[in-house]
């Protein structure tokens, strides 16, 4: 049963909304990552440089979603309304090849390609200065052969099912891209359809990504110790293996029906929110967490400098006291001892403790950014994480 026009516009508003609310996200983690660079550089903090390393191809997977996010929304009836009937259908062509053929792909693509990057070697990988630039153009690469196909589709498809020479004539919605409106209808409107070719070409490449995305997590998870991560990288991959071809099959069932029909519609909205829901999931696992979580350390090393500062300021003021006192007593100056606090300097410490509250006799110390001298042998390089020492008698 067809629709009225309100009530299919009403899908297009709701398109509009979502889109708003997702490109707003996408802005604000691309602020967010350019204010983690500057606090890099202006801090110092040389040791997080790992984990700023990917932040062009961050950005670049925002502006992919953010390109996606556009193609949706031109798609809309009613924001081509304007246009003659000829170049409605150039924009549902356009609409095709720009998100099928190249939104989407490279949207999977980007995000395998930041999945992979840790299992890299470290100077060839994230660290190295030309790693975004091979990813981008990678990425690319990689992309071409579904372009290619689904501008075949678009451009090359219709002329040859025309053909009364070719053998096999496809029905329609095989290649169609666009319907005109409902015949009561007074008004020449094009209809964006999705050519079932397309959405096979777009089921192939899902299939491959979803394998490949499979295996590539099964390789990070043998090397992830932290439960956090680990669930991130489960809840990515949940994302992308049941996202993408829930799309697929949703759009492949929309030729079923025609547009402005109630099924047609909802397919089409259905289809929408799973690649919605998985780029957001995407870039709050890919772009704002793995920056929330570095910000962290940065301010755990803030937290440590102002500690060092802290124990030199009583170190000093136990020196003056220790002198007084002797001056004191004795009227002489004798060497002061050196606080046990200074010692460590550069670690944080935290002694464990029984029920009792007894001390256990060892205790963890943090020597995340600049380990004390016994923490590590002289001329060795520092160490990350939380090392066990027991001390002396």
């Amino acid at each position: 049963m067809p629709l009225t026009r309100s009530s299919a516009d009403a899908f297009g508003v709701v398109t509009i909304c979502l889109v708003a609310l997702l490109i707003t996200l996408g802005l604000l983690c691309i602020i967010y990552s350019f204010y983690f660079r500057s606090r890099i550089r202006s801090r110092g903090c040389i040791q997080l440089s790992y984990f700023s390393g990917p932040w062009i191809i961050r950005i670049t997977f925002i502006l992919f979603v953010i390109w996606w996010g556009f193609g949706e929304v031109i798609r809309l009836r009613f924001l081509r309304s304007s246009l003659n009937l000829k170049w409605q259908e150039t924009a549902c062509k356009g609409y095709i090849v720009s998100n099928l053929g190249f939104a989407e792909p490279c949207l999977f693509l980007t995000l395998v390609f930041l999945l992979r990057a840790p299992l890299q070697e470290t100077q060839l990988g994230i660290l190295s200065r030309r790693w975004n630039g091979k990813t981008a153009g990678c990425v690319l690469l990689y992309c071409l052969p579904v372009f290619i196909l689904q501008l075949f589709v678009i451009l090359i498809g219709p002329q040859l099912n025309k053909d009364k020479s070719y053998l096999i004539k496809l029905p329609d919605y095989f290649m169609s891209t666009a319907v005109a409106s409902s015949p009561e209808k007074t008004d020449d409107i094009a209809l964006c359809t999705y050519p079932l070719l397309s959405t096979i070409f777009l089921g192939i490449f899902a299939m491959i990504l979803t394998a490949y995305l499979f295996w590539l997590g099964s390789r990070i998870l043998k090397l992830v110790i932290n439960k956090g991560l680990q669930k991130r990288v489960y809840t990515l991959i949940f994302s992308v293996s049941s996202f993408l071809p829930l799309r697929v099959l949703f759009l492949g069932l929309s030729v079923l029906s025609e547009p402005e029909h109630f099924l047609f519609e909802t397919l089409v909205l259905l289809a929408f929110l799973a690649i919605l829901c998985c780029a957001g999931v995407c870039i709050c696992m890919l772009v704002y967490f793995p920056v929330a979580d570095s910000l962290a350390l940065g301010n755990l090393r803030d937290i440590e400098a102002r500690r060092r500062v802290d124990d030199d300021h009583n170190d000093t003021i136990s020196l003056i006291a220790n002198n007084q006192s002797h001056l004191e007593e004795s009227g002489g100056i004798s060497p002061s001892r050196n606080s046990d606090a200074s010692t460590k300097r550069g670690s944080i410490s935290f002694r464990t403790f029984e029920k009792d509250g007894n001390s256990t006799g060892a205790f963890v110390e943090l020597s995340l950014f600049s380990p004390s001298q016994d923490a590590t042998p002289p001329g060795s390089p520092p160490l990350l994480g939380w090392p066990m020492r027991v001390p002396g008698p």
